[in-house]
């Protein structure tokens, strides 16, 4: 693991003329968002909550559906607003020299602080999407059909289940989404991973696209990574307040 600091790393990214960044859960937690895997994470207090992100389960039991839009209507996501480190990718990208924003989130963040180019590897959670007939339409549309009493929404389309965009375990992610992450990456100098695990596949795995055409490799995360032996700088300090530093906005 490098021992590069704050300062090295900043001038990495002064210099480099196309960045790529990765950002996960870490990134959305100073907007009230928790994340999944952290000390405070959903699945760390309740790892019964992991059924409810697990297709399979959503599918054959209407119980996991009733809990899952219970849980979607009570989100954070609906009065969360874009922090620190939204508004300073944002922001960076008005130099021209971020070529994508590749977010594992599904919180609709980044484009709220004003990012353009976002990939959102993992789907949206501010749409809702009919499994059956594929029929989307905001989840603002479905939420007050909870309100209303409906535990498990049928699809108005077709009557079919409804889920929120998002991609869950034993979904195939998008493939067009998927190869424009690629693309980004390989086109990129420097890819920062920030605010993630990095221990979910694909998005992880970008890592190894980056570094094999080339790119340095930065990890700005809290916890341990898997790809910290081969980082070219991991960067443990509060997101809100190094990233700015890191861009130079």
């Amino acid at each position: 693991m490098s021992t590069t600091s704050t300062t090295e790393a900043a001038r990495w990214f002064s210099e480099a003329a196309s960045i790529t960044v990765l950002t996960g859960a870490g990134v959305s937690t100073d907007s009230g968002i928790p994340d999944f895997r952290g000390p405070q994470g959903v699945w760390t207090k309740n790892p019964a909550a992991e059924k409810l992100f697990t297709i399979d389960n959503y599918l054959a039991d209407p119980e996991v559906r009733r809990q899952a839009w219970a849980a979607r209507l009570k989100s954070p996501l609906w009065t969360a607003e874009p922090n620190t480190a939204h508004r300073a990718l944002a922001d960076f990208a008005r130099t021209g020299r971020l070529r994508a924003v590749i977010t594992q989130n599904t919180d609709g963040l980044h484009q709220a602080a004003g990012s353009e180019q976002v990939i959102e590897l993992h789907g949206t959670a501010r749409e809702a999407a009919c499994l059956d007939c594929g029929a989307r339409g905001p989840m603002t549309d479905v939420l007050p059909r909870i309100e209303a009493g409906e535990t498990d929404p049928p699809c108005l389309v077709c009557g079919g289940i409804l889920k929120s965009a998002t991609v869950s375990f034993g979904q195939q992610l998008d493939g067009e989404v998927l190869d424009a992450a690629i693309d980004a990456t390989r086109e990129a100098d420097l890819f920062a991973a920030i605010g993630t695990s990095l221990g979910v596949y694909p998005a992880a795995g970008l890592c190894d696209y980056a570094q094999a055409h080339g790119a340095r490799l930065v990890i700005l995360n809290a916890e341990p990574t898997p790809y910290d032996e081969v980082a070219d700088a991991v960067l443990r300090e509060p997101i809100g307040e190094a990233l700015p530093r890191l861009l130079g906005v």
